[in-house]
């Protein structure tokens, strides 16, 4: 798995945090070590519900193009 940023803050005693290379990837702990398995397990749920875009098939021909 790739590494990835976890920026944090503490906010009312808690700390929270946010994948800086996955937007909406956001959670809290009462410890900076409760955050991090709280925001690998949110960033597992998104993973497995977003399953993966099927492909579309398609043709490729080529296109001569003159740039004057």
């Amino acid at each position: 798995m790739a590494a990835l940023t976890l920026d944090y803050w503490i906010d009312d005693g808690w700390y929270v945090g946010k994948l800086r290379e996955v937007p909406g990837i956001f959670s809290q702990g009462k410890t900076l070590d409760e955050l991090k398995l709280n925001i690998k397990d949110a960033l597992e749920l998104v993973l497995e519900e977003d399953a993966p875009p099927s492909v579309p098939e398609y043709e490729s021909v080529e296109l001569q193009v003159e740039v004057t």
